[in-house]
């Protein structure tokens, strides 16, 4: 691969000039035209409770309003791995925010003050608000009907429970394991809620035209997907999948919370009823906290034992999951974690239970991250402490227990080609591992915290990428595909794939965003898989736009095709090197013979891929016999932590990150995925604190209240690093790395804080007050 030209170099992003311009155009910068109506929205005030009435009459009177819309209007279900949520609550509420009723205008402030006038009547029911309180067998139910609910086969909802989802692995006799060891740490670890916090918030307009044709333009993870769950939703009205379409303009941030469908729904149900009008419905920041999905919470119970030179003999991890009033994503997650909560480590006895519960909170789904950053917090905790007690050093506990090439997996399949060991060498060597740091000022302590890193795509068996490469009469090329760029430079990728294959310059490709219509079919921008699964569409879409190049050659030139090959936007010849034909002047319009007729014509590659070895079938009790997972991608991380022993503020001077990317496309754009992974991931431990009341309203939907951090609270130094151990079947050997940046970061800070302070917080966030007081009383004892 040494002489590729465009994949493996830090070209520009395609995009970049129009994003710091403020050229960029996103859902609610788009003009709608006059007829746009503007919705506002009627919520529950209560956690759970039954619907006794609703009088919408009075809104109805209200001047300027155009309609009024509840539950009795669109009484269908939806969900994508579980249809567990209506588009508006019929007969009950679930979690305080919950859409109720909507009031249309042309006035965005009469549907405000309309909305306001419409009366709802509950009667309250219990309330769950901890996931440990809905695992009991009493627990008031939360959905009664779970046992009918549609959902993937894949997923195992207990019926007349709470639980909507309970994934198993099981791997040899766990007594057995725990019989063998020399130590045996149990112990507890917390991690709660969290909010996406993208900087543009959710935004859907919905316009059904008089012939019937449903668009919605939405701020989308998942242009197709919405456009199947509309199809399915809608079906009872009338709609198929060629009725709707669904266009994605470029997105201000998602990180898993733009996926699936939740508020886009409102859009495209109230434009059937309104055919002609375009109708907004956007978040305001308020509502974006707890009205959109949140990040699942989790209370791990971890039991692990060792022998005394470290290497670990079983694992038991029960993993006990938040995922609110509706779990239809947020059970993939769970599903997810139940497959790979081992972390990147050989245990040869297992046994794990991943268990996702509903609440009386706001529905949670994807996250960056996907849960692992959530489990990780607890299992490298962990091994840092077993690595204590038994007087062996954190990093070369992790080397002696790694999983390498060929490892068997917790589902019972070999592990892919990885290149964690060098990782866990590479960073080693960069923090300085094993040299101690000290602070010159007497009230602060500096200590060191490593972590591993993994993580595996979670997606359906038959998620599938399709792309087209289209040529225009100068030789330059657009790129068709349905993939999302969030910021992780998607667009630029898939030109530098194409360039690499065709010859043709980045400088002249346009990747285009996803428009059902145009745009060929994506599953989802989720699961850090596009780089790695579209970008193999687009590579193969480049390489059947190639044959068909040279089949056009061969039949207008008589030049055998296998002779013929590409180099800077010509066709040339191995046995002819006076022979060059650029591009352009064929690609439309086809090549002229002697009589004057054309060979050829437009020049259209198209490309798909799926990944036909994925199996979601397994045995339910053990999780052993599929292959859900198509790879793990893995890394190593540490960073020097500063603590102020007697406020509890926290400084990280240094964080160095190395992943294996298999081949990086774009390293800047990776070393970018890099810093800003690391730094959400820090924002969740050090800063992100979501606090609910006893009734289930959420108390800090801002940012005054919820906070994030800025420039100043950056690390003195990132050192980001990239491995490159290729991935057998990835585009150029490429694997994703975007969602892994992130997940060191808990165990990360927790293991600092015990080299610096000796203290071990097991609950996040790890604040400034939690590490203060947690310290005194540590010195007090």
């Amino acid at each position: 691969m040494s002489d590729l030209k465009f994949v493996g170099k830090p070209i520009v992003r395609i995009d970049g000039k129009e994003k710091v311009s403020g050229a960029t155009h996103f859902t609610d910068d788009l003009e709608y035209g006059s007829n746009l109506l503007y919705t506002a929205l009627v919520e529950s005030t209560e956690a759970h409770a039954l619907i006794k009435h609703i009088d919408i009459s009075e809104a109805q009177r209200f001047p300027g309003v155009i309609a009024v819309f509840t539950g009795k209007d669109f009484p269908y279900k939806f969900g994508l791995y579980m249809k567990d949520r209506y588009i508006f609550a019929m007969d009950r509420v679930r979690f305080v925010g919950e859409q109720i009723a909507a009031v249309v205008s042309r006035d965005k402030r009469i549907a405000e003050r309309a909305a306001k006038l419409v009366k709802v009547e509950y009667e309250a029911l219990p309330a769950l608000l901890d996931q440990m309180e809905a695992l009991k067998k009493d627990a008031t139910l939360i959905h009664l009907d779970l046992g009918d609910y549609i959902h993937v086969p894949w997923f195992f909802p207990q019926a007349k429970t709470n639980i909507a989802h309970w994934r198993k692995t099981r791997r040899g006799d766990i007594k057995k394991g725990f019989a063998e060891a020399d130590y045996i740490l149990e112990d507890t670890y917390s991690v709660p809620r969290y909010s996406h916090c993208p900087i543009e918030t959710h935004a859907a307009v919905g316009l059904c035209d008089l012939s019937g044709r449903l668009t919605v333009w939405a701020s989308s993870q998942s242009p197709h997907t919405q456009r199947n769950l509309f199809a399915e939703a809608l079906a009872p009205l009338g709609f198929t999948h060629k009725d709707i379409r669904v266009i994605a303009p470029p997105i201000g941030g998602g990180f898993g919370g733009k996926a699936g469908v939740s508020m886009e729904i409102l859009a495209a149900a109230m434009a059937t009823k309104l055919r002609g009008n375009p109708v907004q419905v956007i978040w305001s920041r308020e509502r974006e906290f707890y009205n959109t999905s949140q990040r699942l919470g989790v209370i791990a119970k971890l039991k692990i034992g060792a022998k005394k030179d470290g290497t670990f003999t079983a694992i038991d991890h029960r993993l006990y999951w938040d995922a609110g009033a509706s779990a239809e994503y947020g059970a993939n997650v769970v599903n997810a974690i139940g497959l790979s909560a081992t972390g990147p480590y050989r245990f040869p006895i297992i046994f794990i239970d991943s268990v996702c519960l509903y609440t009386n909170l706001p529905p949670c789904g994807a996250y960056r991250g996907f849960g692992y950053s959530e489990f990780m917090f607890g299992l490298e905790s962990h091994i840092d402490r077993i690595a204590a007690y038994l007087k062996l050093d954190p990093v070369a506990i992790r080397k002696k227990n790694a999983i390498k090439e060929g490892d068997i997996l917790a589902y019972g399949v070999p592990m892919n080609p990885s290149g964690l060991h060098k990782a866990i060498e590479a960073v080693e060597k960069e923090i300085e591992w094993g040299k101690k740091v000290k602070s010159d000022d007497p009230h602060k302590a500096i200590g060191k915290g490593f972590s591993l890193i993994w993580k595996a795509p979670a997606m359906p068996p038959n998620a599938s990428s399709a792309a087209f490469v289209k040529f225009s009469e100068d030789g330059s090329l657009n790129i068709l595909v349905s993939g999302m760029d969030m910021g992780q430079g998607f667009l630029t990728v898939m030109a530098q794939i194409a360039a690499e294959i065709l010859t043709v310059p980045v400088s002249k490709i346009r990747t285009e965003n996803p428009d059902t219509d145009r745009n060929p079919y994506e599953w989802q921008t989720v699961a850090s898989h596009v780089t790695w699964s579209c970008g193999n569409a687009v590579k193969n879409a480049a390489i059947n736009a190639r044959d068909q190049i040279f089949e056009v050659i061969e039949r207008a030139c008589v030049l055998p095709k296998e002779q013929l090959y590409l180099e800077d936007e010509k066709v040339k010849c191995k046995t002819k090197p006076d022979f060059e034909l650029p591009l352009k002047d064929f690609v439309i319009n086809g090549i002229q013979a002697k009589d004057g007729t054309f060979r050829g014509g437009p020049i259209l590659g198209k490309g798909i891929f799926m990944p036909e070895f994925t199996s979601a079938y397994s045995d339910p009790e053990t999780s052993q016999g599929g292959h859900p997972n198509v790879h793990y991608t893995v890394g190593a991380a540490a960073i020097i932590l500063e603590v102020d022993k007697d406020t509890g503020k926290m400084h990280v001077k240094k964080a160095v990150e190395a992943i294996d990317a298999g081949k990086a496309i774009n390293p800047d754009l990776v070393k970018g995925q890099i810093t800003g992974g690391l730094l959400q991931g820090l924002s969740t431990v050090l800063y992100e604190d979501i606090r609910y009341d006893d009734k289930g309203k959420l108390l800090n939907p801002n940012f005054t209240d919820y906070k994030i951090p800025t420039a100043k609270d950056i690390p003195d130094e990132i050192v980001p690093i990239i491995i490159e151990v290729p991935q057998p079947d990835g585009p150029f050997g490429a694997r994703g790395v975007g969602e892994h940046t992130m997940i060191p970061a808990a165990p990360m800070i927790a293991n600092a804080l015990q080299d610096a302070l000796e203290i071990r917080v097991k609950t996040m966030p790890i604040t400034q007050e939690k590490v203060a007081l947690t310290y005194l009383k540590n010195k007090e004892k």
